[in-house]
This record gives structure tokens, sequence and C-alpha cells, in this order.
């Protein structure tokens, strides 16, 4: 059947320590200017979105996905936006390889300053990892989602399901045999599991499938026993060849309504910008080129059904 759902095109620009020890290479906490250049930055993000968002066709919204550490001045405008942009926060601390609160007993205070579309949490799981540690995450997305069923929140659940050593020894060491031949199963492991453990988010927020069988199987599963969630695709800093990949397999198939990349569309131009090889404005143009390249193949992949 052609799909109609307008698709959500979120730019992730939550990130917060990969990007102080990677892209700015610092060793310390930040200092007060080291800080406001990261903000500004952010902005700048921000600003190539909107340049982006004023070509993107009305079969996309363009969402935003910004911490309040750095990006409180982005949040702030994107709430202003008059619904141009969708706001989404995460809940999580940064850096961290269990769900930990960014603001510990006070994220529901925090979760409260803006007025988001979304709240986001980060999980890292896989089937064969300590049980304890597995159960206590479990335990805390369930207090989210029913945080975000009782306040009227929609919660995107971003879902990373990493190798551990005896994976990566299982394929070889070859990190894409284990994305093709084991990572499919487990994610499906893992959303079954934190399904039975309370979690109900509106958006599973999934790393991308090679096979159109593998995506499938993820879209059904996030609606299993009557729940309503829909996916996207998310970014992990893939290659071009990877995201156009994972996109053209997930766009045409009921159950995925878009993607939320960050690092792929904006890391090189700050990258760039912050060793001072390229201006602002050149930045921001990559940013918008970048971001609007991965909207239209989504739009283009899920275009290629309809009408069928």
């Amino acid at each position: 059947m052609p799909t109609t759902t307008r698709a959500l095109f979120i730019l992730a620009d939550d990130h917060r320590d990969s990007l102080e020890k990677e892209l700015y290479k610092l060793t310390a906490a930040p200092t007060p200017p080291q800080a406001a250049r990261i903000r500004a930055d952010k902005v700048l993000v921000y600003e190539a979105l909107l340049d982006a968002t004023r070509r993107l066709p009305d079969a996309a919204q363009a969402g935003i996905l910004v911490d309040e550490q750095y990006g409180a001045d982005v949040a702030e405008l994107a709430a202003k936006s008059a619904g141009l942009i969708n706001l989404s926060m995460p809940l999580e601390a940064s850096g961290k390889e269990w769900f930990e609160f960014a603001y510990g007993d006070e994220w529901k205070t925090h979760a409260g300053y803006f007025a988001t579309n979304h709240a986001k949490v980060l999980i890292r799981d896989n089937p064969t990892l300590s049980v304890p540690d597995r159960l206590q995450q479990a335990e805390r997305l369930k207090v989210v989602s029913a945080w975000a069923a009782e306040t009227g929140h929609s919660l995107i659940i971003e879902l990373l399901v990493p190798p551990t050593d005896d994976d990566l020894t299982s394929v070889g060491g070859n990190r894409k045999r284990y994305d093709d031949e084991l990572r499919p199963r487990l994610t499906l492991d893992v959303i079954g599991f934190l399904q039975d453990h309370g979690a109900d988010p509106a958006l599973w927020k999934v790393e991308g499938m090679d096979s159109t069988k593998d995506a499938a199987a993820v879209a059904d599963l996030a609606k299993r026993g009557g729940r309503t969630a829909d996916c996207i695709i998310l970014g992990r800093h893939a290659s071009k060849e990877d995201l156009d990949r994972w996109l053209d397999v997930a766009a045409p198939l009921p159950g995925y309504v878009g993607f939320a990349i960050g690092r792929s569309i904006w890391w090189d131009p700050l990258a760039a910008h912050y060793a001072g090889t390229i201006g602002s404005d050149v930045a921001r143009h990559q940013i918008a080129e970048n971001y609007l390249y991965f909207a239209h193949a989504y739009l283009n992949a899920r275009a290629s059904v309809q009408g069928r």
C-alpha cells in the first residue's frame, strides 16, 4: 500500500561527551570559552537545518535532537518555531555504558524546561551482557515509559546493539558481518526483552539493516501486541554508502517514518570549521546540503513503492 505518513527527518545534535573528546579534543572539563564555542556550533547546526527546511517538500517534517547542556539556545529557538521544527531532547547522561539520567533525580524537572515534541533515551544492550545491569537499565526505562504515558510526552528509545568480544570472534572480527549476520537477531531479542519489561515508546530509533526481511521484522516487533510504535533509522556516524543502503531498505516499509542522523551530516563540516579551514557560512551550507541529501534519499526510496 502507498505510504502517506509525513516523514520525520531529525538532525541529531545531542552529542556531548564525544564532542568534547573527539571533535574539540578536550582532555578536561571545558573552560567557559570552550563551552561557548560548543554552544555556538550547535546554533550553527540549527541554522543549517533552518536553511534546509525551506527546501524540504511538504512530505517531510524537519526535526532537531539537542541536549540541554550545550543546546539550550537551540531548544528555545526550536520550541518557538511554531511547529516548523520538531524538538527532541535526551534524558540520558552522555558517555555512559548503561542508561543513567543526565540530571539524576531531577530529570523530570529538566524534562519540563522545554516544550519538546519528544523525549529521548539512548540504550545500549546485547542479550549476552550482564543480567543485573540489563534488568536495572530496563527498570529505569520502564519508569520513563510510565512517565511519558502519564504526562503525555512522546518517547523515543534509541537502541544500539554493540557486539561483544564473543560476537566479533564468531564472525572473524568483521564488523560488517556482525551487522549482517548477528545484529538483526540480537536487535529483535533486545526489543522484545525491553518491551516485556515495560518499554513502550512512540518511536524506536534503530540501526539500519541491509536486508528488507530484517528491517521489516524490527518494524513488526515494534507493534507487537497492539503497540503503536514506529521506527526511525539512526546514523551511527556511518558512511554515506551505508546510510544510503539502510534508508533504501527501510523507507518503503510500513512502520518506518524517517531518520535521526547526526554526525554523518555535521561532523566533517564542524571539524573543518573548528580547524579554521572553512568559515561558518561554508560549514552551514555543507551541513544543510548533507541533511537534504539524506532527506531526498529517504523520500525517493519511499516513493519507489507508492502507487504499486
